[in-house]
């Protein structure tokens, strides 16, 4: 197996009228499903658990997020940034929507007000990886939705949460995305 490596740098970074594209893990929501049966309820009901990050800049917790690089796609950049901070791998089954923020850390010459748009997508994981490229930096959290409600940093992914996954998994969590295109 080769060794995974974080890309760095915003010289290969996506801008569009002013904004740094981010891909979702800050552009997904990782999330599972957990038996109730673990918890000594009924085994045919499911809790789904979404996947946080602690910051590495301050308290609270984040989705996986950073920038849509040049040569990927925006689903491509998901997935990335998922192995990249969080350590997991699946398939991104919808699309949440964009969801637009102000970083005070991502100031630029191509974005100085560091305007961000996130396209944040739902990636049902498969695999917990034991090694990934920010494991030193960054501690993995599996919560219940009003639990990753409650700990979001930022309320943009509060939004995101609610406004999108949250009302995709009320809709019954149809799968919107082919992973077999691209």
């Amino acid at each position: 197996m080769s060794e995974l490596v974080a890309r760095t740098g915003r010289h290969q970074q996506r801008y569009e009228e002013g904004y740094r594209l981010i891909a979702g893990c800050r552009r997904c929501i990782p999330f599972k499903f957990r038996d109730m049966e673990q918890n000594g309820g009924d085994a045919s009901k499911k809790i789904v658990e979404v996947l946080m990050i602690n910051s590495t800049s301050g308290p609270g917790l984040l989705f996986p997020k950073g920038g849509w690089e040049n040569d990927e796609t925006v689903k491509e950049a998901a997935v990335r940034e998922a192995i990249e901070e969080a350590g997991v791998r699946g398939d991104l089954v919808h699309f949440l929507g964009y969801y637009l923020f102000k970083s005070k850390t991502l100031q630029d010459e191509y974005s100085p007000e560091g305007l961000c748009r996130a396209a944040m997508f739902a990636l049902f994981v498969k695999e917990e990886l034991d090694c990934w490229p920010e494991q030193n930096r960054r501690k993995r959290s599996w919560l219940t939705i009003p639990e990753a409600v409650e700990c979001c940093r930022h309320q943009w992914m509060r939004e995101a949460l609610e406004e999108g996954f949250l009302k995709w998994h009320e809709g019954g969590m149809v799968s919107t995305i082919n992973n077999d295109e691209d």
